[in-house]
């Protein structure tokens, strides 16, 4: 009868504990191998050679970490951030009243790319779009673009550098049909966009530069607006010559114009599920 008993220890005894988790946590806090670009659990249980690649496996998912996940960040070390943003978000959510508030930037060097395209059809009937991987590069073109705040519409142009010359000019083009109003303008940092005695701005008083902070691209409407371009038109586009690929840029401002909508500046809740203390010290 003692045998059937519940109590007392049960089972084999555990062959991995506390002291191993430490180890992986501190090995996977030193670089890899040479040769290598990331840890995984075999590299790991190879560098160990007492713990076994499968109970890596099993106490990496049980401590949230994803040895293969990516993500990329862009943190501003800007010490004037807080000011800056401020400043460009209450343009976009509150700008001054009958003013015009434009979001500009540039895209350089966008490739005219041309590939074979079609439909391929798979052994199972399955019909795709497809692709051959070999391509021709015909040129490039950089889009200086201008977005309206206000409206959502964009203003583009393409040259074929990005100096100060292209920049001055994309400039006295967007402004022009907004002659007499005031013009506030938020614009990246760039060194062609702000040099050290700027006469253009002297010459053009109503017109006023809010630069972004270091690393804060996406506290520039502009760049969605580059996102959506990359997305919807030239991602699997083929280009026969550099003057088909503005061809094709035009067309899809001049759609996009059509049915364009300002974009609402918000700030989405962000849940995030809290990593548990790995072990207590």
């Amino acid at each position: 009868m003692a045998g059937l008993s519940e109590t007392g220890d049960r089972g084999a005894e555990p062959k991995y504990g506390p002291e191993h988790g430490k180890r992986i946590l501190a090995l996977l806090d030193q670089p890899p191998p040479a040769g290598y670009s990331n840890w995984t659990a075999p590299l790991l249980a190879r560098e160990l050679a007492d713990i076994h690649e499968q109970y890596i496996w099993r106490f990496l998912r049980r401590q949230k970490i994803d040895l293969s996940g990516r993500k990329s960040w862009c943190q501003s070390t800007d010490p004037e951030f807080v000011p800056k943003a401020a400043e460009i978000v209450g343009l976009y959510m509150n700008p001054p009243e009958n003013a015009v508030v434009l979001s500009v930037d540039e895209k350089p060097s966008i490739q005219a790319l041309e590939r074979a395209q079609g439909y391929l059809k798979l052994p199972n009937g399955r019909a795709m779009i497809g692709q051959s991987h070999d391509y021709k590069r015909n040129g490039t073109t950089t889009l200086f673009a201008a977005l309206d705040v206000a409206t959502g519409k964009v203003t583009g142009r393409h040259y074929k550098r990005r100096r100060r010359l292209e920049f001055l000019d994309f400039m006295n083009r967007i402004v022009k049909p907004y002659e007499g109003k005031e013009i506030h303008v938020v614009i990246d940092n760039l060194s062609t966009h702000k040099p050290k005695r700027d006469l253009w701005l002297a010459r053009h008083p109503n017109v006023h530069f809010h630069y972004t902070p270091t690393h804060t691209s996406w506290l520039n409407q502009i760049e969605i607006w580059f996102s959506i371009l990359s997305g919807k038109s030239l991602n699997g586009g083929s280009f026969r010559s550099v003057q088909e690929l503005i061809a094709h840029i035009t067309s899809f401002i001049a759609d996009y114009n059509d049915q364009a909508k300002p974009f609402v500046w918000t700030k989405s809740v962000v849940h995030q599920k809290r990593m548990k203390p790995c072990f207590a010290v």
